[in-house]
Parts: C-alpha cells; sequence; structure tokens
C-alpha cells in the first residue's frame, strides 16, 4: 500500500471511534487499530527498501517486542509501550518517505478477497479451545499498571507458562483492544476479520515470490484459505485468528516463507533481517512452530542440494540460519522452563499418558517406537488428498524452485511423521502434543498449485473439467475429520500418505539421476488458477453450508456476574473457584484464581495443575475448610452451584444469582 494511505490510519481509527462499538463500528474500529499497530513496522520495511506486507509484519512485531520487553522490565503500563511504538514509527517516517511505491491492482484485488472473506468469518466467531486462557492474559495486560512477565499468569502464586512465557501476541491484541476503545472479549471475537485480510495478502506475497508469478499467488491464498476455512466448516482456523496458535500458523508462517523466498531470489542484508526478526517473532508467539517450519526448509535445502541446484544453498542456509538462530535464542531462554514441563523428555508414564490422549492420532508399537497414524495426513479433506496425489508431479518442476520446496518439505514431513524410529525422537525434542501438528506445517497448498501448474501443461484446457470433476468427486469421498477428539470417519485413506512418500521419493531420486533429461512441464498461470479455483469450488459450498458457530463454541458468563466480580473485586486479587468456573472467570475479569483445568495449565512444578485440582474439588466436596483458598491468598470464593457438591458458606454474599453466588472471604 502506499505510504499515504498507511498514514492514514490513525484518521480513520479517530474517526471510527465516533461511531458504536458493534456491528460495523467495531469492525472499523478493529481494523483501523490493527493498521495502526502494523505502521511502525510499515515504515521501518519500507526505510530498510524491504517490501510487501510480510517485511512491515516482521518488523511491527520486533518493534512490539522492543517495547513490551522494555515495558516488563520498569513494571510499566501498556501505554509505556505504545509510546515506544509512536517514536519507533517517528523515527523511521524520515527515511521511510524516500521511498515510493505504490499497491498494486493484484494485490488490491486480494484484500478486496481477504475483507469478504473476514467478513464472512464475523459470523461465526466464537470462543473455542484455549480462548479463555489467552483472553485471561490480555485482561491482565489492559487493567494493570505495572506489568512483568509473571503478572499475566493465571496464578498468583504459580509460573511462567515455557509456551505463552513472553506475551507478545497478546500484548498485540491488547493494543488492539487499548487502541479501538472495546473490551478484550469483543476483539478476542471479532478481530479475526481484521487479520483474515492480512492473511490473505501474506500467503499471496509467498505463493507469488515462490512461483514467480501473481496468478499462482492468487491461487495459493484460496487455497490456504480453503483449506484453513472452508474445509473444517465452522470458519475453522480462522475464527480463532486472535490466538496465538492461529495467527502463528495464518499470519507468521506465511510471514516468515514469504521473507525467505524472496531472499532466496534476491539476497540482501536487509531481507535476511527481515527473517530473523520474523523467526524471533514466530518462536516468541508459539515456540515449538518455528521447529516445525525449520524442519520444511531443511528438506527444501537438502533436495535442493541433491539436484545439485548449487546457485542458491548458500542463500537458502543463510535464511535457515537466519530462522534458527534467534529461534535458538529464544528457546535457550525458555530452557530451564521447558525442562520443568512434564511432556519434555517424558517419563514412561507421561508417554503412556499422551499415547491415551492422543490414541487415536499415533500407532503405537511399543513405548519408544510409535508415529502419526498415516490417515493424518490426509484428514483435511479433498485438498490434502490432492496433494498428496499430486505431489510426485514435482518432478517435472524439480529445477524450480517451487518443485524444490514442495518435494523437500513434504518428504522432510512424511519421513518424521510414518517413520516410528524417528517420531520418537522429534515428539522428545518438543512434546508429542506439538510433534503431531508438524502436518499443518506441510506446504499442501504450494503442491496443489504447483501440481495444477504441471497439469495444465499437461492437459491444456480439459484442466478445467479434471479439475471440477476431481473437486467433486474428493469432496463427496473425503470431506475430512475436523472433530477434537479426532477419529477417522470422513478422511482420505492411510495408504495414500506411504504411496505419496513412495512417489516422491522415487521423483526425487528419478530427478537425481536422469536431471535434465526429465521435462520441466508448466502450463499457463492463468489456467492454472483457473483450475484450482473451480476444484476449491465443492469445497467452498460445504464450507459455506456449514458456516455456523462449531458446537464446540464456549459460552462467556453471565454479564451480571461478571458486572458484580469488576465492581466488587479489586484488579489483580484471588478468586477462589472448582477449576471450569476459575478458568471462565479469569477470561472476563483480571483476577487470579486458585486453579484451571488439567488441559488448560503448564504442568511445571510451580503450577503444580493437580495438586490445584484435588484441592478444589475437595474443598467443594467437604465445605471446607475456609483455611484451603486462604492459603491460596484468596478474598473471594466464587461458587457454581450446578458443578459442585456444597454450594452454601456461612460468609457475606455479595452476588447471587440463579447459578452462581460470590462471597467475601473473612479473613
Amino acid at each position: 500500500m502506499s505510504l499515504l494511505a498507511w498514514l492514514l490510519a490513525p484518521v480513520l481509527l479517530a474517526l471510527s471511534r465516533l461511531l458504536p462499538a458493534e456491528g460495523v463500528g467495531l469492525g472499523i474500529r478493529l481494523g483501523a487499530a490493527t493498521a495502526c499497530l502494523l505502521l511502525p513496522g510499515v515504515l521501518v520495511s519500507r526505510a530498510l527498501r524491504v517490501g510487501g506486507l510480510a517485511g512491515a509484519l516482521a518488523w511491527s512485531m520486533a518493534a512490539l517486542f522492543g517495547a513490551t520487553a522494555l515495558m516488563f522490565a520498569v513494571h510499566g503500563s501498556l501505554w509505556l509501550a505504545f509510546g515506544l511504538l509512536c517514536a519507533v514509527a517517528v523515527a523511521a517516517l524520515p527515511f521511510a518517505a524516500r521511498r515510493s511505491g505504490e499497491i498494486s491492482p493484484w494485490a488490491l484485488g486480494v484484500l478486496a478477497l481477504g475483507i469478504a472473506a473476514g467478513i464472512s468469518v464475523w459470523w461465526v466467531s466464537r470462543y473455542d479451545g484455549d480462548a479463555f486462557f489467552h483472553l485471561a492474559r490480555v485482561q491482565k495486560l489492559l487493567a494493570f499498571d505495572s506489568l512483568s512477565l509473571r503478572s499475566v499468569d493465571e496464578f498468583r502464586d504459580g509460573g511462567l507458562h515455557p509456551g505463552y512465557a513472553f506475551p507478545l501476541w497478546h500484548s498485540a491484541v491488547a493494543l488492539v483492544a487499548r487502541l479501538a476503545g472495546v473490551g478484550a472479549p469483543s476483539v478476542v471475537l471479532h478481530l479475526p476479520t481484521a487479520l483474515v485480510p492480512l492473511s490473505f495478502m501474506l500467503v499471496y506475497e509467498a505463493g507469488t515470490t515462490l512461483f514467480a508469478s501473481r496468478w499462482a499467488g492468487v491461487a495459493t491464498a484460496l487455497t490456504e484459505f480453503a483449506l484453513l476455512g472452508l474445509a473444517p466448516g465452522h470458519g475453522g482456523t480462522y475464527s480463532s485468528l486472535a490466538l496465538p496458535a492461529s495467527a502463528t500458523r495464518a499470519l507468521l508462517l506465511p510471514t516468515v516463507l514469504a521473507l525467505v523466498f524472496a531472499y532466496v531470489r534476491e539476497p540482501s542484508t536487509t531481507l535476511l533481517a527481515s527473517i530473523a526478526a520474523a523467526s524471533a517473532a514466530m518462536t516468541i508467539v508459539h515456540p515449538s512452530y518455528s521447529v516445525l517450519l525449520a524442519v520444511a526448509l531443511v528438506g527444501f535445502l537438502l533436495v535442493r542440494a541433491l539436484l545439485d541446484v548449487r546457485h542458491d544453498l548458500p542463500h537458502i542456509g543463510a535464511a535457515l540460519a537466519a530462522i534458527v538462530v534467534p529461534a535458538g535464542l529464544v528457546v535457550l531462554w525458555l530452557l530451564p522452563l521447558v525442562r520443568e514441563t512434564a511432556s519434555h523428555s517424558p517419563s514412561d508414564s507421561e508417554l503412556r499418558r499422551a499415547f491415551t490422549a492422543y490414541g487415536q492420532e499415533l500407532d503405537v508399537f511399543g513405548l519408544h517406537s510409535y508415529r502419526l497414524s498415516p490417515e493424518l495426513f490426509a484428514r483435511a479433506g479433498a485438498i490434502a488428498v490432492a496433494a498428496l496425489v499430486l505431489l510426485p508431479l514435482a518432478v517435472f518442476a524439480h529445477r524450480r524452485m517451487w518443485g524444490a520446496f514442495v518435494l523437500g518439505s513434504m518428504l522432510a514431513t512424511l519421513a518424521i511423521g510414518l517413520l516410528p524410529f524417528v517420531f520418537p525422537h522429534f515428539g522428545d525434542a518438543v512434546s508429542i502434543s506439538q510433534a503431531r501438528r508438524i502436518i499443518a506445517f506441510s506446504p499442501r497448498p504450494f503442491v496443489l498449485v504447483g501440481g495444477a501448474l504441471v497439469l495444465a501443461g499437461l492437459l491444456r484446457w480439459a484442466v478445467l473439467p479434471v479439475a471440477l470433476a476431481a473437486g467433486i468427486g474428493l469432496q463427496l469421498a473425503y470431506p475430512g475429520d475436523f472433530g477434537s477428539p479426532y477419529r477417522f470417519v470422513h478422511g482420505g485413506p492411510g495408504a495414500l500418505a506411504w504411496v505419496a512418500f513412495g512417489g516422491a521419493i522415487a521423483a526425487l531420486l528419478g530427478a537425481a539421476v536422469a536431471g535434465r533429461r526429465i521435462p520441466q512441464i508448466e502450463g499457463s498461470t492463468m489456467l492454472a488458477t483457473a483450475a484450482v479455483a473451480v476444484f476449491l469450488v465443492p469445497v467452498g459450498v460445504h464450507g459455506y453450508s456449514h458456516w455456523t458457530r462449531s458446537p464446540t463454541a464456549r459460552l462467556g458468563l453471565p454479564h451480571k456476574l461478571v458486572a458484580a466480580v469488576r465492581a466488587n473485586v479489586p484488579d489483580g486479587d484471588v478468586v477462589f473457584s472448582d477449576p471450569l468456573t476459575a478458568y471462565e472467570l479469569a477470561a472476563f475479569a483480571p483476577v487470579y484464581v486458585n486453579a484451571a483445568p488439567q488441559s488448560h495449565v503448564a504442568d511445571t512444578r510451580a503450577n503444580r495443575p493437580t495438586a490445584r485440582v484435588h484441592d478444589a474439588e475437595r474443598f467443594f466436596h467437604d465445605g471446607g475448610p475456609l483455611s484451603v483458598p486462604r492459603d491460596y491468598g484468596a478474598h473471594w470464593l466464587l461458587v457454581d452451584r450446578t458443578r459442585v457438591r456444597h454450594a452454601d458458606f456461612d460468609l457475606p454474599r455479595v452476588y447471587q444469582g440463579s447459578r452462581y453466588v460470590l462471597y467475601r472471604l473473612i479473613l
């Protein structure tokens, strides 16, 4: 976008604050606040002559990290971080103004598609998964005037979560809330509408750079949206885009890929620095995901080396180093916390617990011999199945960058996931919970677009009816399994993963031996994009016919209860309740709690999740003693009458509804 358009973002924000904080007014507020948050990164990236939204997001996150690090160090408030971001923007503005640049019609078209998709996501917004866990951190960032890394935890007497020890993404969400002038719950629910267009643009940039074609970039963006949003129905990943894991997958991953591809094509020091900034942000927001990305790029590097395409090996190696070094520094800082968790280098009992929790996703042959179930690779429905089928066609583009990337990345993913003598070591390093997510980092949209390019060269215009027929057939046969916990019902057959693995190995060996004797086939990019679009039509029909809030969506606490807690309980006080009610309460009021469901708590010695749950259950089972909540430093007792055995206590009642009662503990 032009510099003037970005500089108008604060003006738009000021005008949007005149609109109601609901409906269209809320959407405009969130969009303007998001643009303002990106503005420092836009100016820095332009000053460094790094084009595109990927560089802007990378440097926005880097600036935000520096601002929040200082904020936490001096125990400041969110306003300090905001002031520092403004200082970065002012300092970069004179240098950014020297570089001219206009947004292309292609980018405007993709942005328009993203806005339309984002508006559709508004209607399926929900609290799901770990939403309350993350919302609780945002609440504290907004409420507390003296912030530290420990102050945003769920427990006053707990410890840092190794996955979210530095709340970088939470700080971004909190700043959007502060700038937009709305509450944290509204932001977590509806910020995805403002972020979906960014995801479209970032994936478009990555696809355009990898395939050296704008048409292919459009096809990649469409495929990504269909894979993550339409195939699962109910908005898929995009409905939770305000949460760190989803934001990392849909925003930061394509950011890093776009920068890596740009650097490999046209190396520069500033691009390399941008890759490092993006990698650091990605690792801070969700540490294990940088490892999953590095696996894909190592495969890319090895395939490029095997095929004797050596002119860009140093560039791929440098880009990989720019990812690994900052990620390694972050992991080194987190290592003491990681070593405290039960899932790191797990004991035999912890392995058995993981086998029980993820039993449907693993093939277990022994305590130290297991792998991902092959069916998982085709779990995501028609697009995943098509990607596995088309993967060997990359041999007809093995000298192209995209051919080496999809072959190397997919082979690395398949080898780690399918080989039982490899996966346990990977699981020990990053935990089984995270290791099973490696499939989500396989380049399936790029495989589909690349396969369409090859088929367009082979079939010409006949590729269009073939693509439509394949889309209809695969969607009907394999709509996908997206439930949690996973159950194999409608996904593709597991044998397909092995066929793709064997076919990709054969393609790689054939390319290494035959080399230039294998013809390079690539058809019209416009025709290939049309083929991808018609293939995705049945997926889109399925997705939008299931465009409702997920049945697993969580409900918030009653407004009257939340209002009573906010009116009577001071910010930062401890409220004692049963684990599930406590978990919900922390999401809607800036308070500490005594316990939470074990699945939402880091299993560290400081957190003692099992002991906390046991204490709460025993207290509400026995109806006391009151020394238990007092030992946790609690001044308040919240009772959900539907969840506990003893609901009546001889204490002053601050709030009483049909279901909930809030007591004040007398010290």
